[in-house]
């Protein structure tokens, strides 16, 4: 998943990936944050017991830095072994010849719709290693204020009623929108998009499917809900929405898992999935980092096996469990018992995972985000019709791909 662990990580090991010796082989392995993981380390010194004369060079880049001292490696021909990156880059670095396809096993238990947020024209360029999903919160003491019932919304028309109840019977704005020059804009409008059906670039053809009756209902919601929003939502994006929230500025707004323990404790918070569209069923989006294997070390089966172990079991399970992320893999099914995610706020952020769609891959990520931020502000600011506007959007996100 943009200002948390989520959006941000890129693992990173500096060096060259190189053969020291004639018989020792060194991986460099780039992980993001001050200090590595325990289950990583230990999935490391598994991997090193099974290759006498192999060793792994894991080194622990800054958050912010990581991902970009890969890439400047990568670009400078002196490229790590495998790194952690946002996956919204494997379009580009595929396109730049500096990475190798994924080799994930047939049988690997990802979560559906998972392998679409690596996915490129039906090949996979990275394993997935982080994910989250959105939710919607509400507070409920501001509904309850307005002298409503507090029961989470199952659709639209039933989202903007309560919303609309809360403008019309308190000083309260009954939803938080995000429409500042961010990615979360873009990651807001499509909780809606795809809550309705929508596409944006089909993952299996790389069809540009944004110009349609699903994205127009959608952005048509969306400047519905502009008069029943914050003040201003162009100024906003999503964390700040956050900041609303507690202050009790607004009743409702879309946010992930993490939110939850973000927000005061005197706040009665009623979790809920995205309500549905006409056109769909409640969905959300699907943002993972990826471990990536990368081309010309010479030694890239090996890369492919560390990041095969690293992504799977114990040490794939500790990571999204420990930070507090959405399960990226079904782990019933791999017959663990110890499962955080099926009590509590967890299936509001499970349920629609099968019905969610990714993070659309493209080479320039600035101008994806541009494309949508286009359309959004152009709504909120009423600078011209949904039509116009999606059909504007559609031809700009054919110069993107």
């Amino acid at each position: 998943m943009n200002g948390t662990k989520l959006s941000l990580a890129a693992l990173l090991l500096t060096g060259s990936a190189l053969t020291a010796t004639a018989d020792t082989t060194e991986l460099h392995f780039i992980m993001c944050g001050g200090e590595v993981r325990e289950a990583d380390q230990k999935t490391v010194d598994e991997f090193i017991a099974k290759h006498e004369g192999v060793t792994v060079n894991l080194e622990a880049v800054p958050w912010g830095t990581c991902q970009d001292k890969s890439l400047t490696l990568a670009a400078a021909g002196d490229p790590p072994s495998i790194a952690y990156m946002g996956s919204r880059t494997l379009r580009q670095m595929a396109n730049n010849d500096l990475i190798v396809p994924a080799q994930i096993p047939a049988d690997a238990p990802y979560q559906e719709g998972v392998l679409n947020t690596v996915t490129i024209e039906g090949q996979a360029w990275g394993y997935p290693h982080a994910f989250s999903t959105k939710a919607l919160y509400i507070n409920c003491g501001i509904i309850e204020e307005s002298g409503q019932e507090c029961v989470a919304p199952k659709t639209w028309d039933e989202m903007y009623a309560m919303a609309k109840g809360v403008v019309d019977n308190t000083d309260v704005a009954g939803v938080g929108l995000a429409g500042k020059d961010f990615d979360n804009t873009m990651h807001q409008f499509l909780n809606y998009l795809y809550s309705n059906g929508g596409v944006v670039i089909d993952p299996a053809t790389g069809e540009n499917k944004l110009d349609s009756k699903e994205t127009r209902e959608t952005l048509e919601f969306y400047g519905k809900l502009v008069d029943v929003a914050q003040e201003g939502p162009t100024a906003w994006e999503r964390d700040q929405l956050r900041d609303l929230f507690n202050d009790g500025k607004i009743a409702m707004y879309v946010q992930g898992p993490w939110g939850y323990g973000q927000h005061n404790e005197d706040i009665n918070q009623l979790v809920a999935p995205v309500p549905a569209g006409p056109s769909g069923e409640s969905g959300t989006i699907l943002i993972t980092d990826s471990i990536v294997v990368f081309k010309g070390t010479g030694h890239e089966d090996l890369a492919h096996e560390l990041a095969q172990m690293i992504t799977s079991g114990d040490s794939q399970y500790d990571l999204d469990s420990s930070w507090g992320l959405t399960p990226i893999l079904d782990y019933a099914a791999l017959g663990r018992t110890d499962l955080y995610y099926e009590s509590g706020i967890w299936p509001n952020f499970t349920a629609t995972i099968s019905t969610g769609g990714p993070e659309p891959l493209v080479e320039d990520f600035k101008s994806l985000q541009s494309v949508f931020t286009n359309m959004v502000q152009g709504i909120i600011l009423k600078d011209d019709t949904v039509d116009n506007l999606v059909t504007i959007a559609g031809e700009e996100l054919d110069e993107a791909l």
